[in-house]
């Protein structure tokens, strides 16, 4: 069965014709979207992490339908108009927090819940909201730098 749903994703109307069996990630990669990535799709891993009303969700067990009326953040939201990469997709990359980068945008929407949270957040606070996310490549260490790096540039820059 299809339904047609109204949504706003990363600040804008949306309007979409979903199958009730659809998830998320299926539909938002119909709309360009390919930030958020299903990986184990069992909700586990947080490479699929998207905001829907502002709050973290896997977007592999997030039914498409459910976004009515909601407001939906991706990876992509991040993007700034003129190109910029965001303070924590660069700190990433200046750490090089990544290998094969799949659960990269998991790790950065997740560190921006945290920052958000925490601008200066303890090692224990940083392993709580990232215990949700995998990295199959083991970067943990640099993870952590990338954390700590883009908390420290966002402390500077007011």
């Amino acid at each position: 069965m299809n339904i047609d749903i109204e949504f706003e994703l990363n600040g804008r109307a949306e309007r979409r014709h979903v199958d009730v069996r659809d998830n998320a990630i299926d539909m938002l990669g119909r709309c360009g979207l390919k930030g958020a990535r299903e990986s184990c799709g069992q909700g586990l891993c947080g490479c699929c992490t998207i905001y829907v009303d502002g709050a973290p969700a896997s977007g592999c067990l997030y039914p498409a339908w459910k976004l009515q009326g909601k407001q939906v953040e991706t990876l992509e939201a991040l993007n700034t108009a003129d190109g910029e990469l965001d303070p924590i997709q660069q700190a990433f990359i200046d750490c090089g927090a990544f290998q094969c980068g799949f659960c990269t945008p998991g790790f950065v929407m997740m560190t921006r819940k945290l920052l958000e949270a925490y601008p200066d957040p303890t090692d224990a606070q940083i392993e709580h909201y990232l215990s949700g996310n995998l990295c199959r490549c083991g970067t943990y260490p640099e993870i952590i730098a990338a954390v700590r790096l883009a908390a420290e540039r966002a402390g500077t820059r007011d």
